[in-house]
């Protein structure tokens, strides 16, 4: 029975591995990668969407395997529009900095005798927002992430509540599970911010048009997805 659990828990590693593969994944997380410089923070957009992936699948295990009941397909199918719609508006917001105005700022000027205040617009080419607090970006792809394991609890939990025999040991092949997508985004986040940071200092056009592609990206999954889920596969 050890043997067998050890090789369960072998195999959720190297599926947590390839779960951060799926192409919804990498497709969100390129949207928040494009707006850094940084290779450590780009490797820690990853991470950040493993732990938000992992914490929402083990708040949803202890309720499931504890209480034994499954989650309606209906419902799974929701989860999995909202993944869509997520995705959409990462793209549009992408989309939008690189081609819209970041923000309108009011400011004042002192005229003598008398104080005068202007709108300012900041056009949001060429800036990096994530310099001054890196860590309080990192809440971007830790909720991308939660919603993101959300959308995959249904699946994960069917095949838990199938193979593992308690529910000790269903809350331990979900960490594992967790690990390994932590681990799988840690690197394939750092991967993808290569573009981005290569092309941010001497490149700065380049990096826009990559920056476009991956919003482009991100807009056109997103609707392909939710075409696919609301309508071909049923949930309107």
């Amino acid at each position: 029975m050890e043997q067998s659990l050890l090789a369960i828990f072998g195999l959720g590693l190297l599926y947590g591995v390839q779960h951060a593969t799926d192409a919804d994944h990498l497709v969100a997380v390129s949207t928040i990668v494009s707006e850094h410089k940084s290779f450590k923070w780009a490797s820690f957009i990853g991470a950040f969407w493993g732990l938000g992936h992992t914490t929402t699948l083990f708040l949803v295990g202890l309720v499931v395997i504890g209480l034994r009941v499954t989650i309606p397909p209906r419902l799974a199918l929701g989860l999995e529009f909202l993944v869509a719609l997520m995705l959409v508006l990462l793209g549009s917001r992408i989309l939008w900095r690189s081609f819209g105005i970041e923000k309108v700022h009011l400011h004042t000027h002192a005229h003598n005798p008398e104080t005068h205040s202007h709108f300012h617009v900041h056009d949001s080419h060429g800036q990096d927002h994530s310099h001054s607090h890196p860590f309080r970006s990192m809440r971007k792809p830790f909720v991308v992430g939660m919603i993101h394991g959300l959308a995959g609890s249904a699946a994960l939990m069917l095949l838990v509540l199938t193979t593992i025999p308690s529910v000790a040991a269903g809350i331990a092949y979900i960490v594992v599970f967790g690990i390994g997508s932590v681990g799988g985004m840690l690197l394939l986040s750092g991967l993808i911010g290569l573009p981005f940071i290569l092309t941010a200092q001497r490149f700065s056009r380049v990096n826009r048009w990559i920056q476009v592609a991956a919003g482009v990206a991100s807009l056109l999954f997103g609707l392909h997805l939710g075409w696919d889920i609301g309508f071909n596969e049923g949930l309107f």
